[in-house]
């Protein structure tokens, strides 16, 4: 599978990437077992957030490859924080809130490397902009984390671009994504002036919902019509909505979060699909109603 570098200054990721906030119910054998089917077809990168499955998703992949010492030098673990949580796990949380303060951000960090076997994190995203975010405490909580070994590179997830741009204002070394929700029918972001800017960062994003939470899963002309397409370039619906993202010059990371170990093999193969430009459009169409301009 091809690999990229999300930045410049950044990781280098598999182009799919394998997120894992659905694996809380699995067992150990089918945890390994998406692992494996993730290797095979070459995606390296997996998805994680502190507390995805309730805070047990870290814990259960840390399980599955501690054994796998080798492992570590060939694949590259995300995660994420600032989310708390209403949780048996978190008595002490009263209310669902965030939290970006240096003390949560490090002992999130210090957490998920025990919860995840490992030693440093590749990739930290912020998961959600705080309204009560300061960012020259970020700033030195990245730095205290970059300078110790822990977290190699870091980024953000679902900020608004002066969001973004404020916050890199503090920082003494460039943020490397921005992971939002991008797909064919949450296509928004392409034309706000997102994408454009982290663009003009050279900055790839990541994509959560690549396939638009199951929306063409329904029955209708939409559907029938994207069904059509995939069949003239002989490929599955999935496949042809990987491909529409994929063909954005921003170099979209998506983020397969499935289960299911075919469908992810099946998102694997996205990459081969080579879209044309009036199909691009023609599938924009189909969800707008309306020509471009």
């Amino acid at each position: 599978m091809e690999k990229k570098r999300i930045h410049p200054e950044g990781p280098e990721l598999s182009r799919i990437i394998t997120g894992v906030w659905r694996w809380h119910a699995l067992s150990s054998s089918d945890t390994e077992a998406l692992i494996n089917t993730s290797l095979e077809n070459g995606i390296t990168t997996f998805d994680h957030a502190d507390i995805y499955g309730n805070y047990s998703c870290e814990e259960l992949f840390g399980y599955a490859i501690a054994n796998r010492s080798s492992l570590r030098s060939t694949i590259q673990l995300v995660t994420k924080c600032g989310i708390k949580l209403l949780s048996d796990k978190r008595p002490e949380h009263r209310v669902k809130h965030y939290d970006t303060s240096k003390e949560h951000i490090v002992a999130s960090v210090e957490r998920s490397l025990q919860n995840l076997k490992t030693d440093y994190l590749d990739l930290l995203l912020l998961h959600r902009p705080d309204p009560l975010m300061n960012p020259a405490e970020v700033a030195e909580a990245f730095s205290t984390l970059k300078q110790s070994g822990k977290v190699l590179f870091f980024g953000i997830s679902n900020f608004t671009v002066t969001q973004f741009e404020m916050l890199q204002s503090y920082l003494p070394f460039p943020l490397v994504t921005n992971q939002i929700e991008l797909s064919l029918f949450n296509h928004q972001l392409f034309f706000d002036g997102t994408v454009d800017t982290l663009m003009k960062h050279h900055i790839s994003p990541m994509a959560w919902s690549p396939l638009g939470g199951g929306k063409f899963f329904t029955a209708s002309e939409t559907q029938k019509q994207l069904e059509a397409l995939a069949q003239h370039y002989t490929c599955s619906l999935s496949q042809l909505l990987l491909a529409w993202l994929l063909k954005h010059p921003s170099g979209i990371f998506p983020i397969l979060g499935t289960t299911n170990a075919s469908r992810l093999t099946e998102g694997a193969n996205a990459l081969t699909v080579q879209l044309d430009r009036q199909h691009w459009f023609a599938m924009l169409k189909l969800v707008t109603g309306k020509d471009v301009a």
